[in-house]
């Protein structure tokens, strides 16, 4: 039983720490024995602290052994995207340009909840620099590569975060999504991955990217996600943009079906080029949820194609972030960055302000048709998992190279958007669903999430690495 032990579950570590059938300690030392077996060929971590990982994991046991977990939470190994500040421990971001020595004297909001709650942080996961790529990538840490297939990629930007956890080294890892950076690599690597609505999950100063980037769980079930919500979906004052907390449970009503809900699918929201086979399995969750007893119908919410004035919100940012940067550390950049920033530089304050109203007419859009509709479905990314060398498919039908597309409108509208596992293309790789919901209805949206899991179990295949 102890080599399986790396696969449980969230939840299930959980419910043995309670009925004193496993410890914590026994939980995190297999974890770590599975890093130590499978990162050498994952490439998911980029720092570890087993020696502190051990010592939470005492203090937990002894917890659970006198009744008193801090929470479900409690003694459950999670690690941490390498975005994300952890007090003791290098945010590195991906980059030469920052400086090991620090300070790192302070936890972001998420990470001071998750201590709280007593989860067990492991280590760091790998990012491309800074999350400027849809693979993982850095000039700090080289390749992450796809348990499923290591010759292809997980995606990025939280590429570390969903390499681990699907090659079962920890059930829970802490992401973030600025264009689909948790939602496409947890459908590249059959994991649940949410974006929260903007402003649910806390975040570190600078780290929301113009308000388009959300932190927030990739695990192997919408149970695990929900438990790790309650701990993190919690005001903090230091972030201007966190929401007010509104008290909400996730697991309360999380196994309350999908009867009566009023779903429409986009198999391409009218302007993306999907793989066959991809369209060909997310167009089987119609079924799935119509035997759930929602009502599903094909819809499209009206607005174009968003990669033109996405790109000039995205690159203007980029641009502001490298120019504040010394011109030695400049010099350090990988060359995505420093192109992201190029192409940012050259933008006029007219182009990067017609860009933010086409924000807001999305947004809009958005509004208008979940007036009709209670959620949308489509695939959780329009392309399968291409071939490491490359930072974008090399047949992807669009003009640019944001492939992408099918998830990243929804961090401009700010809505909770989740990727749940949906099938298998012939190859054997991973295929992701998305549902989106209205703003601030995140339980929803993990409550569909978690009735079509129930009636579409894909979580226990694990890849054979």
């Amino acid at each position: 039983m102890t080599s399986e032990l790396h696969w449980l579950t969230a939840a299930e570590l959980s419910k043995r720490y309670a009925a004193e059938k496993l410890s914590p300690v026994e939980a995190v030392r297999a974890v770590l024995d599975r890093i130590d077996q499978v990162d050498p060929v994952i490439n998911a971590f980029c720092h570890r602290d087993d020696e502190r990982a051990m010592a939470d994991a005492r203090a937990s046991e002894e917890r659970w052994v006198a009744g008193k977990p801090l929470s479900d939470l409690d003694g459950v190994p999670v690690s941490i995207k390498d975005l994300i500040l952890t007090e003791g421990w290098p945010t590195l971001s991906g980059s030469l340009t920052v400086d090991p020595a620090g300070p790192w004297d302070r936890d972001a909001p998420l990470v001071k909840r998750l201590r709280a709650a007593g989860a067990v942080l492991t280590g760091k996961t790998t990012t491309p620099e800074f999350g400027n790529s849809g693979i993982t990538n850095s000039p700090l840490t080289g390749l992450t590569v796809n348990p499923w297939d290591t010759a292809r990629t997980p995606g990025g930007s939280s590429g570390g975060s969903v390499a681990s956890v699907a090659a079962g080294c920890g059930p829970v890892s802490i992401g973030s999504d600025g264009g689909g950076s948790i939602r496409t690599p947890a459908s590249f690597c059959n994991l649940v991955g949410i974006k929260a609505t903007f402003g649910r999950v806390p975040q570190d100063h600078g780290n929301d990217f113009g308000q388009l980037s959300a932190s927030g769980p990739v695990s192997r079930t919408v149970r695990d996600t929900a438990m790790t919500m309650n701990a993190i979906a919690r005001y903090d004052p230091t972030d201007w943009h966190a929401l007010p907390d509104d008290g909400c449970d996730y697991l309360a009503g999380l196994e309350d079906g999908a009867a009566g809900l009023k779903i429409a699918y986009s198999p391409d929201l009218g302007f993306a080029p999907v793989d066959a086979q991809v369209a060909a399995i997310c167009s089987g969750a119609i079924d799935i949820f119509r035997g759930l007893g929602a009502t599903v119908e094909e819809a499209t919410p009206e607005f174009d194609d968003p990669t033109a004035w996405f790109g000039v919100l995205w690159h203007a940012l980029a641009a502001a972030s490298v120019d504040a940067m010394p011109e030695d550390q400049r010099a350090r950049l990988g060359h995505e960055m420093l192109e992201s920033a190029a192409k940012g530089r050259g933008l006029k304050a007219g182009e990067v302000l017609d860009a933010d109203r086409e924000r807001g007419r999305m947004a809009r859009a958005m509004i208008d048709f979940h007036r009709q509709w209670d959620l949308l479905l489509t695939p959780g990314c329009a392309i399968l998992p291409f071939p490491n060398g490359t930072d974008h498919p090399p047949d992807w039908g669009m003009e640019t190279d944001n492939y992408e597309v099918l998830v990243g409108p929804f961090n401009a509208t700010k809505q909770p958007a989740v990727a749940v596992p949906c099938g298998f293309s012939r190859e054997g790789l991973p295929v992701g669903l998305q549902i989106v919901g209205r703003r601030y209805e995140d339980a929803l949206v993990l409550r569909a999430a978690r009735a079509f899991e129930g009636a579409n179990p894909l979580h226990d295949r694990h890849p054979a690495l």
